[in-house]
């Protein structure tokens, strides 16, 4: 089964978290998919990572470039992943596939959003009910800490 991680985003916007947690993909050798709701967010994201100081910048492609197959990070509307990633980061309350063809998923959710933060629990409840391995991973001061 695939492992879910939901993060409660509690003291950064998903712009700020995100390449955080794209960082570390790409240091343990892993491509990710970045699945958006909306337009205007995946276009914040591409020129937040490019902004990243580190690590020096985060490699990403998205919709009309040549080559997606060879992209690190791929954003995207759809549902989509060319560059074959194994990390699925779900972004504005997209859902995951009932049988995700990822190794790990990760749900980043607006913990100052009631409306977020309740469709995160009706996620939650459908994916334990269908056996998934779920970890719940709170924002702290420095960092995430996961919660039993």
């Amino acid at each position: 089964m695939t492992q879910i991680g939901f993060y409660h985003l509690t003291r950064t916007s998903v712009t700020e978290a995100l390449p955080q947690l794209l960082s570390r993909t790409l240091a343990s050798g892993q491509k990710a998919v970045v699945w958006c709701a909306g337009k205007p967010l995946l276009d914040e994201l591409d020129k937040a990572l490019w902004k990243v100081s580190d690590p020096a910048w985060l490699p990403h492609g998205s919709a009309g470039i040549p080559c997606p197959d060879l992209q690190p990070i791929w954003l995207t509307l759809g549902e989509d992943a060319p560059n074959a990633a194994p990390f699925l980061f779900l972004l504005e309350n997209r859902t995951c596939p009932e049988n995700p063809p990822f190794e790990r998923v990760f749900d980043l959710f607006d913990g100052h959003d009631e409306a977020a933060v309740a469709a995160a629990r009706g996620r939650w409840s459908t994916l334990k009910a269908a056996g998934h391995e779920l970890a719940y991973w709170r924002q702290e001061d420095r960092g995430w800490k996961r919660a039993r």
